[in-house]
């Protein structure tokens, strides 16, 4: 439409056309720029506070959150502040999906996700859109560029988990073969560690590892475990949260079992420890990040905060610290994309691929990017719970990539 300024006053020419250019998108003004350098930097996010991982969801968002606020009250990046545009998805795949559309048409330039199906299967639109992100999933897929460029692991994939406990129950099994369960939830979160090399890894390693499904929402693991232990295992590994493992460790205790039980990070913490009681003593954890009372430095910030708010770390657990450092290490990207002039996708994308052993103050092992490798952190630790506690059983280890 084309408007007729024949005899307008002058003052209603010059408002009509800064009207115009306002909605066609026109450049900044001086003054425009200026508000713009204070301007909120938007980062999205999923948690799972009502679904089936909800047991280990909270606490994590809890951390994201936290850190977040404690940010902001510093000074936030460069004197703006972190806007986290939040909400529950209940781990629902299509719930997340909408969420991410609507946090991306608000213009967020990081997304923090959570599930395994829920970050694998949109991962090319996530390339598409050009948004970094990081996920509570540590799918060894998503620390490929070649299949997720703009995913990044903010912890040891769950292949690399696996490869790491293998090798330790090799060492452990007094020479023999080992005959390994492997304990998993019923979706692709629970299977992602042997169908992304777990299968071949252990074939290789002549050790004969077998699936069991936890199934959802199930209330007893006994005929399970009863296979199990007809099968001759005598280690079982647990991939699935807090919950459902703390059950069958309690199942496995009035079954008189004796097995070595070895789980994956989303149930080494303290919510297993806490659900199953005496049934978790002598449980073998995978740790990717330091727990409460582990003595290192990087975890002071968020103790200072939690008791600044009347709580603790010792309160909330390792799982606080796990959210906490996971989007620090996103905030880091975002700093040092902030300092090169320009946050966008893009730059965020490129400033992560320079994190080159960045140190997490003894939290995990050190973070290491780049444009060919987006794994981030490829080694942890083995903790064993000890009256009732999680305590040190083997220094880092490391597990050979890919």
């Amino acid at each position: 439409m084309r408007a007729n300024l024949i005899g307008m006053p002058v003052s209603v020419i010059l408002l009509f056309g800064s009207l115009l250019l306002s909605a066609c998108g026109g450049g900044d003004t001086a003054g425009d720029a200026g508000d713009a350098a204070v301007q909120p930097i938007k980062v999205g996010a999923i948690f799972d506070l009502s679904g089936p991982t909800a047991d280990v969801g909270t606490i994590y968002a809890e951390g994201i959150r936290g850190y977040v606020d404690w940010l902001n009250a510093k000074g936030g990046v460069y004197d703006r502040p972190v806007e986290l545009l939040y909400q529950d998805y209940g781990y629902k795949v299509d719930v997340a999906e909408q969420l991410y559309s609507e946090f991306v048409q608000s213009g967020v330039v990081a997304f923090m996700g959570w599930g395994t199906g829920d970050t694998e299967a949109p991962r090319g639109r996530i390339a598409d859109d050009h948004v970094p992100f990081m996920s509570a999933s540590y799918s060894h897929l998503l620390g490929n560029p070649a299949e997720a460029p703009y995913n990044f692991l903010a912890g040891t994939s769950y292949s690399d988990q696996l490869f790491i406990v293998l090798d330790w129950i090799a060492e452990t099994s007094g020479g023999r073969a080992p005959r390994v369960a492997l304990m998993h939830a019923a979706s692709p979160f629970g299977l992602s560690p042997y169908e992304q090399g777990g299968r071949e890894y252990a074939a290789g390693h002549d050790i004969e590892l077998t699936p069991y499904e936890m199934s959802r929402g199930a209330t007893d693991f006994t005929a399970e475990l009863g296979r199990i232990a007809q099968s001759g295992a005598r280690y079982v590994v647990f991939q699935n949260t807090s919950g459902p493992v703390a059950l069958a460790l309690k199942n496995a205790r009035a079954l008189g079992l004796k097995l070595t039980f070895v789980c994956l990070n989303w149930c080494t913490n303290e919510v297993l420890t806490e659900l199953a009681g005496p049934a978790a003593e002598g449980v073998v954890g995978s740790v990717i990040f330091s727990p409460p009372g582990d003595g290192v430095a990087g975890l002071a910030d968020a103790q200072a905060y939690l008791e600044s708010k009347g709580s603790s770390l010792a309160a909330k657990g390792l799982l606080y610290g796990q959210g906490w450092w996971t989007i620090a290490i996103m905030t880091e990207g975002i700093r040092r994309a902030a300092a090169g002039g320009t946050i966008s996708g893009e730059s965020i994308k490129t400033a992560l691929e320079s994190l080159d052993g960045f140190a997490t103050g003894g939290t995990s092992a050190p973070v290491s990017y780049s444009a060919n490798d987006h794994w981030g952190i490829d080694g942890m630790r083995l903790f064993k719970v000890t009256n009732g506690r999680w305590q040190v059983l083997t220094d880092l280890r490391q597990a050979l990539r890919k």
